[in-house]
């Protein structure tokens, strides 16, 4: 894939500009950033999950035995 392939080519700093304005108004600021904070509990949920997975398993504890 070369340069003149790249579907990002014909977009300018201008066009960005223009999106997340778009963006803005539609959503409004405070839409946007508790959004990104959502997302970012979900990174650190996922993150704590999978280290979690990778701990050994503890073995099962033996019942107390009744006393007759």
């Amino acid at each position: 894939m070369t340069a003149e392939d790249s579907p990002m080519e014909g977009l300018s700093i201008w066009h960005w500009i223009v999106v997340i304005i778009v963006v803005l108004l539609l959503f409004g600021r405070g839409k946007v950033s508790g959004l990104m904070g959502d997302v970012a509990q979900g990174i650190k949920a996922f993150r704590k999950g999978m280290s979690e997975d990778e701990k050994p398993p503890v073995p099962p504890t033996k019942p107390a035995e009744t006393i007759e």
